[in-house]
């Protein structure tokens, strides 16, 4: 018998722009399908599980029979409802986010995402939250005092020595909390209901400039200071050719 040659092929396929070869119609009649059609099985009748069975007893007061369950209910109830189980603590509420070893204070990074994405900045320390508070400084690059998230900088060897450089203790988490602006609706044809922009205050502009002057103070101190403050004022971009994962940072 020789070999079957549509073997392994559909009679039925597409043409061109989603048209089949045979219609609907004729692959019901190629396929036998209407044999089928009036063919149903007989549905099978499910038998209801007794909640009781008569059972025989003994003793010549006792009825002869009883109906007992034949699953039997729980004889101990809770007097009170369970509490519900607590989910787990968040990792960052119980305990701060272990830093990368590379990363330290006086580590020149680079940001990976957001506004200043591409800058050179200097991590200054690592706050409760297990954020990092990262400058540019600001008078370099552009990049105030801000929290970063370790995920989204690369910590390169290049380092300055940031230990005369002193923090305020109220830069922490509080502090960089945003406050939401308050947007007032005024009624009439001609109101001005726009959004109120983001301004920093008086307070952080102040305390921006006392540490970026601590900071550009101590990039002074560096042996290649002109050369330090050229490298935090350029921008880190990738050409063609160049690979991440290839680069010592």
């Amino acid at each position: 018998m020789g070999k079957n040659k549509n073997k392994g092929s559909p009679r039925n396929y597409t043409l061109a722009s989603g048209v089949a070869r045979f219609s609907k119609s004729a692959m019901f009649h190629k396929k036998a399908i209407y044999k089928f059609m009036k063919k149903k099985a007989p549905a099978k009748e499910s038998k209801k599980k007794a909640v009781f069975v008569e059972k025989k007893i003994g003793g010549a007061k006792n009825g002869g029979t009883r109906m007992v369950r034949v699953k039997k209910l729980a004889n101990d109830y809770p007097t009170a409802v369970k509490a519900a189980k607590k989910p787990f603590a968040s990792c960052q509420k119980s305990h701060p986010a272990k830093l990368r070893s590379s990363i330290t204070p006086g580590v020149v990074a680079i940001v990976l995402a957001g506004v200043h994405k591409g800058k050179h900045v200097i991590v200054l320390k690592q706050l409760q939250s297990g954020l990092l508070l990262i400058t540019g400084p600001m008078t370099l690059n552009g990049c105030p005092l801000r929290r970063i998230n370790q995920r989204f900088i690369i910590a390169t060897k290049t380092k300055v020595d940031v230990s005369s450089v002193k923090v305020p203790d109220t830069l922490n988490d509080a502090y960089f909390a945003r406050v939401k602006a308050e947007n007032v609706k005024k009624d009439g044809v001609f109101a001005d209901n726009k959004k109120q922009k983001y301004a920093p205050s008086d307070e952080r502009k102040k305390d921006q400039g006392e540490v970026d002057k601590q900071v550009m103070a101590a990039i002074s101190k560096h042996p290649e200071g002109a050369l330090m403050k050229k490298y935090l004022a350029s921008v880190f971009r990738l050409q063609k050719g160049q690979y991440p994962h290839n680069m010592v940072f």
